[in-house]
């Protein structure tokens, strides 16, 4: 399970970076554009998957920024934005390599932003974690092509094959 957890981290830090050099070469007009997106622009969505993974890891360590509200954008500038999320994804390996196997089926009790108490295992949280990213990013691949940038490839296999 570690070495599992431990690729899905580091795929999870190249393609959060691929995705941020694409966003770089936005204006900022196109950065805040409402695009319909769920999270509205580009900058609401980049900024939700961080505000996402302090309530997550706040839950998985019992330290760190935290949030109440999904919608939260404590990053309104993508320059603000960029070296906060570069940590946040070097915080996630760390925490994922301090895990032994056994680590994985331990339960973790947390309360939502509800304040409503749960508890799951911590592999599942995980789990959630890395597919919660994936499935966010895919929206703000889409939020590129809608501003007229290719976005960039990020597929776990381009992650995986070996560099040509």
């Amino acid at each position: 399970m570690r070495a599992h957890f431990q690729r899905f981290a580091a795929y999870n830090a190249w393609a959060n970076l691929r995705l941020y050099d694409a966003a770089a070469k936005l204006t900022d007009e196109a950065w805040h554009r409402d695009t319909g997106a769920f999270f509205t622009s580009l900058a609401g969505t980049l900024n939700h998957i961080l505000v996402a993974d302090r309530i997550w890891m706040r839950r998985l360590t019992g330290e760190g920024e935290t949030h109440t509200a999904l919608t939260d954008m404590p990053f309104p500038a993508l320059a603000d934005l960029r070296p906060v999320r570069e940590a946040m994804d070097a915080r996630i390996i760390a925490f994922v390599d301090t895990l032994d196997d056994t680590a994985f089926g331990d339960d973790v009790h947390y309360s939502n932003t509800r304040g409503e108490p749960h508890h799951l295992q911590r592999g599942l949280i995980l789990a959630h974690l890395f597919n919660h990213q994936t499935h966010h990013r895919g929206q703000a691949h889409h939020i590129l092509s809608q501003l007229d940038q290719d976005p960039p490839p990020l597929d776990l296999l381009y992650f995986a094959l070996p560099a040509a």
